[in-house]
């Protein structure tokens, strides 16, 4: 691996050539942090697919991309002179600092539960006047509910066992098929929030991450779908003339692939 001599020449390098590219390229001297928003989101969501893939190779092509939207809007930043990379290491250093007074202080824990309590009752004292303050309201509904929990749960609202979790999960369901049988359809979505978000906080308990778990199914139905498409073709037939139980056939062919 590089020295860490070699990797501040690195991002010294990219620092550079940031600097060359927002006073010489026409495309890059015209962004603005709002243009950078949605292309910032989008390659994380690439970030992302590339961990869930556990593609080495890519991740380390995507961190570059990410890693160049923050010089990006550092370097934007230093512009109208709010702030330049320095000021965003130097916040974040502080951040890491006040935040684990289990390594900069004398404060003791015994696991990573008392880390999380600590860090929630550090975030109170900061300033902030909610737990839940910290948490993006752009954040897609699956991960917010998961954050919300995470949070809640470091100043102590949260079940002690998973099988209570459970039960209430079951709870939801009920209630939710309840209100299906009276048909009323905002009655219905309202319930059906509940059912996610008690599946969400027993995942929590069960060391699962919701968002990834979801997205795999989805990567694996893509996949057995893609398969049963193309065997279709193979065949010269169009899915909307096949029939469920000749397409069933291929599904369980992609699921035993």
């Amino acid at each position: 691996m590089n020295s860490r001599e070699s990797q501040l020449q690195a991002f010294d390098r990219l620092l550079t050539i940031m600097d060359e590219l927002r006073a010489q390229c026409p495309w890059d001297k015209k962004q603005t942090m709002q243009t950078l928003r949605h292309l910032t989101i989008e390659e994380t969501y690439e970030l992302g697919d590339a961990i869930l893939d556990n593609d080495l190779e890519e991740i380390k092509k995507e961190l570059g991309d990410v890693l160049l939207h923050i010089v990006f809007y550092a370097k934007i930043g230093s512009e109208t002179k709010h702030f330049d990379i320095a000021d965003v290491a130097n916040d974040i250093c502080e951040k890491l600092i006040n935040r684990h007074p289990h390594i900069y202080g004398d404060v003791v824990v015994e696991n990573e539960e008392e880390v999380k309590q600590n860090w929630e009752k550090i975030k109170l004292k900061e300033g902030k006047k909610s737990v839940l303050e910290g948490v993006p309201n752009g954040l897609p509904s699956l991960v917010k509910a998961n954050r919300i929990q995470d949070k809640v749960a470091g100043v102590g609202f949260d079940w002690e066992k998973p099988e209570q979790v459970w039960e209430k999960v079951q709870e939801e369901l009920e209630e939710f098929q309840d209100e299906v049988k009276q048909g009323n359809t905002d009655a219905m979505e309202s319930e059906f929030g509940d059912v996610l978000f008690s599946m969400v906080n027993y995942a929590r308990f069960l060391n699962i991450n919701p968002e990834n778990a979801l997205e795999r199914t989805n990567k694996k139905f893509i996949k057995r779908f893609q398969y049963l498409e193309n065997k279709a073709k193979e065949q010269g037939k169009a899915l909307k003339d096949m029939t469920l139980t000749e397409m069933d056939v291929f599904w369980e062919e992609a699921k035993s692939i």
